[in-house]
C-alpha cells in the first residue's frame, strides 16, 4: 500500500475501530446538544423520546429528524449550542427567499472543516507541489473559504480569484501554472465559454484537476468537461448546515463520494415514510454531525437523493461511499402526475449533443390551468454554424431532442432552440429551473 499522509489515516482506518469512534462521538453530541439548545429539548418532548434510553448509536432511529426549516425557523441562534464566546466565524445558506441558514463555527469547527477539505484533496491527487484555484465565492457562502482552508491545510499554494472575471482565471491558469481549479460546474462551463471566444488554448496551462460540487452535475457533464478541458474532474460533496464542502468527496477511483465518518455520520431513509433503508438503496441522505461544537445538528434531512455503497473502495479507503446525488427530493416537479427531475433533461441533452450544456426549464401554466413544462435549449457556435438559418435542419434537430425527451421522462416538453449567448451565465449556481407558475 502507498504512503498517505497523517491526514489520510482516518480514511483507512479499520472498520471496528470506525464504528467503536462513531458511537462515542454520537452520545456525546446528543448529549451535548440535549443539555445546551432548548429547542431539541423542546423536539424530543414533542415527539415523546426519553434522552435516558438513547444509549449508543444503535438507538438513533428513536429521534426525530431535523428540517431546513427548523433552522430557518430557530434563526439566528436558537440551535447554538455553545457561548458566543467560542463563536469565530458565521456562514450562512445562499437562499435568496425568507431568512437564511445561519450556522456559527467554532474555533473547532473550522479545523475539523480544514481537515476534511484537505483528506478530499489528498484523494483527488493534490499535494504541496500544487497550484489550488479557488472559484467559488468568498464571504458567507461556504465553497470559498472552505477551499481555501483546506487547500492551505493540504500545503497547497493558493490562488483566490473568488466568482466572476472570468478572463483573470483563464490568464492566472496559464501565467501562475495553475494545476487545480474549485468552483461550480456551471460555472466552469462558462470559463469554458469564454475561453472558446478568446482563443485559450488549454495546453499552454498546466491544469490536471477540476474540483466540482455545490450543485448537482451529471456523469455526461464529467465527459464533457474533461473531453474540452483535457482535465480530471472530481466531486465534492457537502452542505451549509453540516459543514460545507469537504463532507465528503470522490477518490481516483471516482466509483462513488466517500463520507468521512468519523465526522459526519450518514443514514439513508425512505422520503415518503422516514424508515431507514439498507445500504445499496436509493432514499434520502441523512446526516449527524459527530463533532461539530457551534451547531452540531442530529438527523438532518439533507433532501439529496442517493444510495451508501458499502462494498470496498478499489483504492483502500475504509469510509463508506454514497453515489452520485442524482437529484434532491425538492428539485423535484410534477408535472400532469410525473416526476420530472433537472438532471433527467441534462442527461437527455449532452446525450443528443455533448454541448448542449446550457439550458433553463420553465413551468408555467397553461390556459386551462394546467401546468406547462419548456426547456430553452442553447445551441452552441459549432451547433449553429452547422445548422446555420436552414429552418429544416433546425426544426429537425428541435424535434430529435423533444422526442427524445419525451421518451425519456414519459411528457411532452415544449422545446425551444436559442442561439449562443442567450440563456444567462452563472458565476455561482447555475438557476435551472424558473417557475413562472404563480405569476
Amino acid at each position: 500500500m502507498p504512503k498517505y499522509s497523517m491526514i489520510s489515516a482516518p480514511d483507512f482506518m479499520p472498520v471496528n475501530r470506525l464504528r467503536e469512534i462513531q458511537n462515542q462521538k454520537f452520545i456525546n453530541v446528543f448529549q451535548r446538544t440535549y443539555q445546551n439548545v432548548p429547542w431539541y429539548r423542546e423536539l424530543l418532548a414533542k415527539n415523546n423520546v426519553d434522552p435516558n434510553s438513547i444509549r449508543s448509536l444503535a438507538d438513533i432511529s428513536k429521534l426525530p429528524f431535523i428540517k431546513k426549516t427548523d433552522l430557518r425557523d430557530t434563526y439566528p441562534n436558537g440551535m447554538l449550542a455553545t457561548s458566543m464566546d467560542k463563536i469565530v466565524r458565521y456562514h450562512a445558506s445562499s437562499g435568496t427567499t425568507g431568512k437564511p441558514i445561519v450556522v456559527p463555527y467554532t474555533r473547532e469547527d473550522l479545523d475539523v472543516w480544514a481537515e476534511c477539505v484537505s483528506r478530499c484533496l489528498t484523494a483527488f491527487g493534490l499535494d504541496e507541489s500544487d497550484v489550488l484555484q479557488v472559484g467559488y465565492g468568498y464571504g458567507l457562502f461556504t465553497g470559498g473559504l472552505g477551499l481555501h482552508d483546506g487547500g492551505q491545510r493540504r500545503g497547497c499554494t493558493i490562488v483566490p480569484v473568488s466568482g466572476g472575471n472570468t478572463e483573470r482565471h483563464l490568464m492566472f491558469f496559464r501565467d501562475l501554472k495553475v494545476t487545480a481549479i474549485a468552483c461550480t460546474p456551471s460555472y466552469f462551463l462558462h470559463i469554458i465559454d469564454v475561453a472558446q471566444k478568446i482563443g485559450f488554448d488549454w495546453k499552454e496551462t498546466k491544469l490536471k484537476f477540476g474540483i466540482f460540487g455545490a450543485e448537482p452535475w451529471t456523469e455526461e457533464m464529467r465527459q464533457f468537461i474533461e473531453a474540452q478541458t483535457g482535465i480530471r474532474a472530481y466531486d465534492i460533496y457537502g452542505l451549509t448546515e453540516i459543514s460545507g464542502p469537504g463532507v465528503g468527496g470522490e477518490c481516483s477511483c471516482r466509483a462513488g463520494v466517500h463520507i468521512f465518518e468519523d465526522h459526519f455520520y450518514p443514514e439513508i431513509v425512505d422520503p415518503d415514510t422516514l424508515q431507514p433503508l439498507p445500504d445499496g438503496e436509493s432514499g434520502e441522505l441523512v446526516f449527524t454531525t459527530l463533532d461539530k461544537i457551534g451547531m452540531p445538528v442530529i438527523r438532518y434531512r439533507t433532501r439529496d437523493i442517493t444510495k451508501i455503497i458499502a462494498e470496498p473502495c478499489p483504492c483502500g479507503r475504509t469510509i463508506r461511499r454514497i453515489g452520485r446525488i442524482s437529484h434532491r427530493s425538492d428539485d423535484m416537479m410534477i408535472i400532469r402526475g410525473v416526476n420530472v427531475f433537472p438532471s433527467q433533461v441534462e442527461s437527455v441533452l449532452l446525450a443528443v449533443d455533448p454541448g448542449l450544456v446550457n439550458y433553463q426549464i420553465y413551468l408555467s401554466k397553461n390556459p386551462d390551468g394546467l401546468d406547462a413544462i419548456e426547456v430553452k435549449v442553447e445551441l452552441t457556435r459549432e451547433k449553429f454554424a452547422e445548422l446555420g438559418d436552414n429552418v429544416a435542419n433546425l426544426e429537425k434537430f428541435r424535434r430529435q431532442i423533444a422526442e427524445k425527451l419525451k421518451s425519456t421522462v414519459g411528457i411532452n416538453f415544449k422545446t425551444t432552440l436559442v442561439e449562443p449567448d442567450v440563456i444567462p451565465r452563472s458565476q455561482g449556481k447555475m438557476q435551472r429551473i424558473v417557475d413562472e407558475r404563480n405569476k
